[in-house]
């Protein structure tokens, strides 16, 4: 066995997998891209799930890659354990329909037993199985593994949903009896034993079947392209190949447990907190330098729990004041020779980092004068177990403080209690995990279809071309009607990818003309038009005429071409730290979305809309050419970060922004016209989202989001009447602001002030109600119920609706992963407000179950809903129902 540092090990794995033929891909960042069922790149698989579940074929079906990943299902073990992490890095190699098992294990055999690779003995390896994969115990014996190293276990199955799945075996090193002092034995890995002996440390999934939901898995059916996925996680080879006691003394860790150490004053002797620090503080420097930001939801809250959590272990270590952010360097400094991007990351990072340090101490007093007060009203000596875990799960303040505090006023705190309420909190975060991966089923005959069709639409987009495939509900045909997706031999039509909308236009055959709806990408990157050629027929080898729709595609170029002005505005305007998350391009208008720490103010709004105007009124020519990668990149061209180019790009220069990228452009940023931001708004977790429009589509978006700031203006100033409140402190005029509407294009600005108006009039509003309608909520998270872990609060109270909306919002804000439902009682009216920031519930359905029940009616939106009731008489019926509908949804 040879003794590797973790950049040799990385090198060799690459060297290795290239030499078979694998395509080295990079990794992709831990924020993911345009997949919403992940919060974090979790595996090595996770961003590839595309081309496991056939929506593409990569051009090489040989994958390689250091894939970073972030989980936190088992955060209580990190530490505890010698292996367990949140932030690691996986080594993969993939297969996408090409070679399968036989290839598969005799390349993972000579990887791990080769003097060249990483030289391991045979003796000191263990291989599990499924128990009825009989071909896998066979290819293992056959390449030498004794019968008696090989293991059966039952959960050797990987499995997540409908779709692609299969056996997996498993590689584990025999670290001695030194390790197991009860000489237990392989009975370790066979009962799945919690030791230090047996290092699982590789995964290989031989992924064969089409799970579906409905049958045993002895009925799946068998993959029409199976694929083979693996994982050996670096932190735990460095442990072995380096011969140390834990993943925590090997070189990813020694030099930050140092840093620690020397901050501290505390010597090292394997202490949990030494340890808990250095994995979370890895897990925040890369999550912050791949574009997510410290919040209270989403993976800005698991970001916050993490550092929150190091913080705490620090305070044990001694630590009173902040300090993690002067680690930073040291993380980066270990991990820079792979990931050269987080020098240029540094500084934001270890700005947001000394931010929310600073933040939390102040959180802590916060949450010590809650308890206190807590205590100082307390009927009993025993601080109960909901205000302990209210007090650690939406205030952050940690169950060792409640007992510090607690014990110095002759308190005790119900830890069993609050261990109770933890371990559902944990299960109903596993359970909702079950399908964070999941992928789509395979669709055999797109992913069978390899006829060539040639995109022709960056230079024509009126081609006489022959149809060459056709299908039909999902299935090739050789002729059919009403709605088909047709495949021809040359087309003009762009397929939707990259974030632009995929082409609509005409089919004409026999003078008839018919209508192209969308244009998709098929697995194997041929454009197939989505047309509906009603009771006529297409034919395989029949000729049309396309004719993509020059308007729609000149306003979709209008768009695309503004996404990458406004893009290179944002970072110019707010900073470098800016990261597209995501963008989509339409004919009547954009949406990009992007990370930042705060929001935007009105000044950097109006200053980025300047500035790209600015550009756009240069009339600077839109230079398209293709260079290799190297190229590009010494010419300072943007890419997304974590997307796979080839080594042959396309970069769209416009001067003032190059970027890579495949979609459609106008010839001169003058061709945009104009551009204005319609609006923008927070999607949580630090990402922000602008919609914008450009050319003619800016006054129509434009009049509809004026229109509804008039609106609510005018709500706000009739809800004011109403309560007696004077808004004399702000100027409106109503007329002003539709004549500064009709002059727009030309005094943009006054469209501003009206937004501004609408805002501060909002703020006054809410503050003096809130002055008049004040309502002390601790009282009411006293009620607080823990369901599975998430907050949930039902009630009944007498108070306007103004005050009932207010107390809800209040409500919501103090506790995460919660649901806010109240009923207001006033006399003989009845009304339903519901709040939710709880993933699988829909407030509007809730408010609508209880509405029915008390013969009234009303919904709203999955987060926030209000509806009326009739018959108060049924209110407790109602109750009863929402919360029995709540238990059944988390």
């Amino acid at each position: 066995m040879r003794n590797l540092k973790s950049y040799e090990i990385r090198q060799i794995w690459m060297d290795f997998w290239k030499a078979k033929g694998h395509e080295i891909i990079p990794s992709a960042p831990l924020v993911p891209r345009n997949d919403p069922t992940l919060l974090w790149i979790n595996a090595g698989i996770a961003p590839l799930k595309k081309y496991f579940d056939g929506r593409e074929i990569p051009s090489n079906r040989r994958l390689a890659n250091v894939q970073k990943s972030l989980r936190t299902n088992d955060i209580e073990n990190v530490g505890k354990t010698s292996r367990h992490h949140t932030f690691f890095e996986m080594l993969g190699n993939f297969s996408i329909g090409d070679y399968f098992r036989d290839e598969a294990l005799e390349y993972g055999f000579e990887i791990l037993t080769s003097s060249k690779y990483f030289g391991f003995d045979l003796d000191k390896l263990y291989f599990t199985v499924y128990p009825t994969d009989f071909e896998t115990v066979e290819k293992w014996m056959s390449l030498g593994v004794p019968r008696d190293h090989i293991v059966n276990v039952e959960g050797n199955f990987w499995e997540i949903g409908d779709g692609p799945c299969g056996p997996n075996t498993e590689i584990f090193f025999d670290r001695g009896v030194k390790y197991d002092p009860n000489n237990i034995g392989v009975k370790l890995i066979e009962e799945d034993i919690e030791n230090d002996r047996y290092i699982e440390f590789w995964n290989i999934v031989l992924s064969q079947y089409n799970a579906k939901a409905g049958l045993k898995r002895s009925q799946y059916p068998e993959l029409p392209k199976k694929n083979i996925d693996t994982g050996m996680g670096l932190e735990r080879i460095a442990c072995i190949l380096q011969e140390v006691e834990s993943n925590y003394e090997t070189d990813l860790f020694v030099p930050i447990i140092n840093e620690i150490s020397s901050i501290t004053g505390v010597n090292y002797t394997g202490q949990m907190g030494f340890k808990v620090i250095a994995d979370h503080l890895r897990s925040v420097v890369f999550a912050l330098s791949d574009g997510a930001m410290f919040s209270n939801e989403g993976r800005g809250y698991v970001l916050r729990r993490l550092l929150r959590r190091a913080i705490r272990y620090g305070r044990m270590l001694g630590m009173k004041e902040a300090f993690l952010y002067k680690l930073v360097n040291v993380v980066i400094e270990i991990m820079k020779p792979f990931y050269d991007y987080l020098l240029e990351k540094a500084e934001i990072v270890i700005k947001q980092i000394r931010i929310e340090e600073e933040k939390f101490l102040v959180t802590l007093e916060s949450g010590e004068k809650r308890l206190l007060d807590y205590i100082a009203n307390a009927e009993s000596k025993v601080v109960n177990a909901k205000i302990a875990f209210l007090l650690y799960d939406t205030f952050g303040f940690p169950i060792e403080l409640t007992n510090e505090v607690a014990s110095e006023q002759g308190f005790n705190v119900d830890e069993a209690g609050f261990e109770e309420l933890l371990k559902n909190q944990k299960q109903t975060a596993r359970n909702a995990r079950t399908n964070d991966q999941s992928m789509n089923t395979q669709n055999e005959s797109m992913m069978n279809f390899k006829e060539k069709s040639v995109f022709v639409g960056y230079e024509e987009i009126i081609t006489i071309s022959k149809v060459v495939g056709l299908f039909k509900d999902g299935t090739m045909v050789t002729n059919a009607n009403g709605i088909v997706i047709a495949v021809f031999d040359k087309t003009g039509f762009y397929a939707e990818s990259g974030g632009q909308t995929g082409d609509i236009g005409l089919l004409t055959k026999n003078n008839m003309n018919y209508a192209v709806t969308n244009t998709i990408k098929l697995p194997n990157g041929q454009h197939g038009l989505v047309v509906d050629v009603k009771d006529d027929e297409l034919v395989i080898d029949e000729i049309v005429s396309l004719a993509v729709d020059e308007d729609f595609r000149h306003d979709v170029e209008k768009n695309h071409s503004a996404t990458h002005l406004l893009n290179e505005a944002l970072r110019q305007i707010v900073g470098p730290h800016i990261v597209q998350q995501g963008s989509q391009v339409y004919n009547y208008g954009l949406r990009f979305d992007f990370n930042n720490f705060e929001p935007l103010t009105n000044e950097q709004i109006i200053a980025i809309e300047d500035l790209v105007n600015e550009v756009i009124s240069r009339a600077i020519p839109v230079n398209i050419s293709q260079m290799p990668i190297d190229e590009a990149k010494s010419l300072g061209v943007q890419a997304l970060f974590g997307e796979k180019y080839g080594d042959i790009v396309r970069v769209v220069n416009m001067d003032f922004s190059k970027e890579l990228c495949g979609g459609t452009h106008v010839k001169n940023t003058s061709d945009i016209e104009k551009f204005a931001i319609i609006s923008i708004e927070t999607k949580g977790s630090g990402i922000y989202r602008i919609e914008a429009a450009t050319g003619s589509h800016i006054l129509p978006e434009l009049e509809t989001s004026l229109e509804n700031n008039l609106e609510r203006i005018y709500n706000i100033g009739q809800e004011a009447k109403t309560n007696n409140i004077e808004l004399d402190k702000i100027s409106f005029n109503q007329t002003e602001a539709i004549e500064s509407y009709q002059m727009v294009i030309n005094r943009r600005n006054e469209v501003e002030v009206v937004r501004e108006q609408f805002k501060q009039l909002e703020k006054t509003l809410t503050r003096k109600l809130r002055e008049m309608n004040q309502v002390d909520i601790n009282d009411f998270l006293l009620l607080v119920n823990n369901i599975n872990g998430k907050n949930v609060l039902l009630t009944r109270v007498e108070m306007n609706l103004n005050a009932g909306k207010d107390l809800v919002d209040r409500l919501s804000d103090s506790l995460d992963e919660s649901i806010v439902f109240i009923a207001i009682v006033n006399e003989d009216k009845l009304i339903f407000i519901c709040k939710n920031k709880i993933k699988g519930l829909k407030a509007g359905q809730l408010v609508k179950l209880a509405a029915n029940i008390t013969l009234g009616n009303g919904g709203g939106r999955d987060d926030f809903a209000q509806a009326g009731g009739k018959d108060i008489t049924k209110l407790d019926e109602a109750f009863v129902a929402v919360r029995k509908a709540i238990e059944e949804a988390i």
